[in-house]
């Protein structure tokens, strides 16, 4: 076990998530797994393995019409833990037979949680556990007061907990299926207990666990947060603002067309709510208007808090360079946000991370778009819902040949594990020389 010892925090990590992905295709694969219609394609099991794992939400089949329950189930094990990682998991567990956790175990929790610091970690996987049950035994029985008189006792709870793990792992999976006819959550558009409390679990998992954890050390003093806390909660309020705003503009007369305004109101802020990174969808995505799709990629390109459920970019690094660029503009050398300076290093690292996205992003639409003889358009939203493990679509995901599908599975995949992880994973660091280049200057922008 020498190797695993040698092996990087972020490989082993990633190594992690593919050895739950191989299992749950496995058990997808077994003819047990759908509702009677023998074994499952393994490119299906394969795409559908990783949509939960890497907690996407796009689907190749229907949950609820394909999948049996133990499908079903196997789906959503997957989704809980993607949602809150493998290795809170197996430290839950460590705790409970009261092992001793050393410090490599630590170290990997560290990455794994997103923390910032050692000390404390194995506390904060503590609360991470913690608050997922509290917020999704809420949650679903909320949930289960809307869908128990729809369904029925057993099929209304059952899909009230399997609505409240996925909302808050941000996973975007249903078992509604055509429920009325219509496809996620159209039927409900109109119930603000279920589009509010599917909002309330989204927002809950995307702010990450750093932020909870200040929530409930320091509660009203914001002061004391830890910067990471302050500028992703500022960065989402105003991201939730902003898109409710030109989602309740743009969308009157087309996907939100004869809703009454209180109607729409509840509908576009859910609009910019599930782009970050849930996947849910009260209103018809082929129906939006072109600035809405515009705003709705926006959204999900950049997700949600570092150490969440949420994938994206994140609301940091987002913020990290309209500040950087706010500061070049105004002639300031360094990026500063609530009375603090941002690091050089880190300002590179934002804008290395964008890249790495936009990169992967472009190449892949165009891939997809040319392999399905699809618009470009369509090709970049589902690649972008693809990369920002968001699950929205344009009803083209089932439609994709395998190439596409495994196109689509790797941006899931490297969507989950985070930019630099992917290149950390693939990449073998060497030392820096120790000449130094000599410098010269070069013309940009």
């Amino acid at each position: 076990m020498n190797w695993l010892k040698k092996m990087s925090y972020p490989r082993i990590i990633a190594l992690t998530v593919i050895a739950v992905i191989l299992a749950g295709t496995v058990l997808l694969c077994l003819p047990v797994a759908t509702k009677g219609h023998g074994a499952a394609a393994p490119v299906d099991a394969l795409f559908t393995a990783v949509s939960a794992t890497c907690v996407t939400g796009l689907i190749v089949k229907d949950t609820a019409g394909y999948w049996s329950v133990f499908g079903q189930i196997v789906i959503l094990l997957m989704i809980q833990v993607g949602g809150i990682g493998l290795m809170t998991i197996i430290t839950t567990f460590s705790i409970f037979l009261k092992r001793h956790i050393g410090l490599r175990e630590r170290r990997i929790l560290e990455q794994a949680a997103g923390s910032d610091r050692i000390s404390g970690v194995v506390r904060l996987i503590r609360r991470i556990i913690r608050g997922t049950v509290i917020c999704e035994g809420i949650g679903a029985v909320l949930l289960a007061s809307r869908m128990v008189p729809v369904f029925g006792w057993w099929r209304g709870l059952y899909t009230a907990v399997f609505l409240s793990v996925s909302s808050f792992c941000n996973a975007g999976f249903d078992v509604l299926g055509d429920y009325d006819g219509g496809a996620s959550l159209s039927a409900f558009q109109s119930d603000p207990v279920v589009i509010l409390t599917i909002a309330a679990l989204i927002i809950s998992g995307g702010i990450g666990f750093l932020v909870w954890s200040d929530l409930v050390r320091f509660g009203r003093h914001l002061r004391r947060y830890s910067l990471t806390s302050k500028v992703g909660l500022a960065t989402t309020a105003v991201l939730l603002a902003l898109g409710t705003v030109v989602f309740l503009a743009t969308e009157g007369e087309a996907s939100m067309a004869g809703m009454e305004f209180g109607e729409r109101l509840l509908n576009s802020f859910f609009a910019s709510v599930t782009p970050r990174t849930a996947g849910y969808a009260s209103i018809d995505y082929t129906q939006m208007s072109e600035p809405g799709l515009a705003m709705t990629m926006i959204l999900m390109f950049i997700g949600g808090n570092s150490g969440s459920t949420a994938g994206g970019i994140k609301t940091t690094t987002f913020a990290v360079l309209i500040l950087t660029a706010a500061a070049m503009a105004q002639g300031r050398r360094s990026t500063t946000v609530f009375r603090r300076t941002v690091s050089a290093d880190l300002c590179r690292l934002a804008g290395c991370v964008v890249t790495i996205y936009l990169v992967g992003t472009l190449t892949a639409a165009m891939a997809v778009s040319a392999l399905e003889g699809a618009t470009m358009e369509a090709a970049l939203f589902e690649c972008i819902s693809a990369i920002g493990t968001v699950g929205l679509s344009l009803n083209m995901t089932p439609t994709l040949g395998t190439a596409s599908k495994l196109i689509l599975t790797c941006l899931m995949f490297g969507g989950r594990i985070g930019g630099m992880s992917l290149l950390l994973v693939l990449a073998e660091r060497r030392p820096e020389p120790v000449l130094k280049r000599p410098e010269e200057k070069l013309l940009v922008g």
